[in-house]
């Protein structure tokens, strides 16, 4: 059986798969939100306990806001700040005393979705992450593609591309540049669009009503949106020509994109047989927590116990 757990900011999330993915076991608790031995004493306790009930044995595999640095070990560019400079994996590995794999959640999301999601059978996938913030995952063959660095996916913070002059210079973004992907296309930049043109705010799922229902300064913000979007998808079209694309976040409920991204990619894709399917995900806010723990493959040594 497999073991995947998701930490986030507010929870972590244990699950336990069967051989051929099959859900066995869910188990959540709180955060200890700033104490990271409190978190590592929490992944230890919630996988001991729910391994303990389904009789799992192995390895974990664990996705975490943020990366390994592959040059010291340590986590970093996470958003759960007390864990940075931290070696998660070899900490988790010792409170457990089983083998810990530690990946980003992007990267998570993209593999569920890649080995039995939406976009089972591609050889490539991209996952895009359009949620508070935007991220991504790539998955070659039924692996996460980290990177030499470990920060393979971050699209979010690579310009909006071919920007027209209203666009020009940028939304200032918080990593100090101007101009990020992230400005425009994730969910907080989808509400604060229709802020800015109406002096509303609204979440974006009543944006997304409204404009179903004919509000034009809500459409307006869809049709810049899904161009913005169009524009960033179709640089990886060219780039990494991957097999599928797969959605995530809170703006991969947005059906409409569905239909109007392949059109709106096209002139900006250099290959004229595009035709990359863009995919709703399959496993929702599962994704995560299930691809954790398909990070651990057939080829890995599963019944492994000693830290690493």
């Amino acid at each position: 059986m497999r073991i995947g757990v998701d930490f986030g900011g507010t929870k972590i999330e244990v699950a336990i798969l069967s051989p051929d993915g099959r859900e066995i076991a869910r188990e959540r608790a709180a955060t200890p939100h700033g104490d990271y031995d409190g978190c590592v004493r929490a992944i230890a306790r919630l996988v001991g306990e729910t391994a303990a009930k389904t009789g799992a044995s192995g390895p974990v595999g664990m996705g975490i806001p943020g990366a390994i640095s592959a040059k010291t070990g340590l986590v970093m560019t996470s958003n759960a700040t007390w864990l940075v400079g931290k070696a998660l994996d070899r900490d988790v590995a010792a409170a457990l005393g089983r083998k810990v794999r530690i990946e980003n959640d992007a990267n998570c999301f993209a593999l569920a979705e890649a080995v039995d999601g939406a976009a089972k059978g591609a050889r490539c996938v991209f996952g895009a992450i359009l949620g508070t913030g935007v991220g991504a995952g790539i998955v070659l063959d039924h692996k996460v593609f980290s990177g030499q660095t470990g920060i393979t996916g971050e699209w979010g913070h690579n310009p909006l591309p071919w920007p027209d002059p209203s666009e020009y210079p940028g939304h200032p973004c918080y990593c100090g540049r101007q101009g990020c992907m992230e400005r425009y296309v994730s969910g907080t930049a989808f509400a604060a669009e229709y802020a800015s043109r109406t002096g509303y705010s609204l979440r974006g799922h009543e944006i997304v009503a409204a404009m179903r229902t004919g509000d034009a300064e809500a459409q307006a913000t869809f049709q810049h949106y899904a161009k913005s979007l169009a524009r960033g998808l179709a640089v990886i079209a060219n780039v990494l020509d991957p097999n599928a694309f797969v959605l995530g976040g809170g703006m991969s409920n947005v059906d409409e994109l569905y239909r109007e991204l392949p059109a709106l990619m096209r002139p900006y894709v250099l290959s004229s047989e595009f035709a990359t399917p863009i995919l709703k995900p399959l496993h929702g806010d599962s994704a995560g927590v299930r691809g954790a723990a398909w990070l651990w493959d057939d080829g890995d040594d599963l019944d492994a116990r000693a830290p690493t």
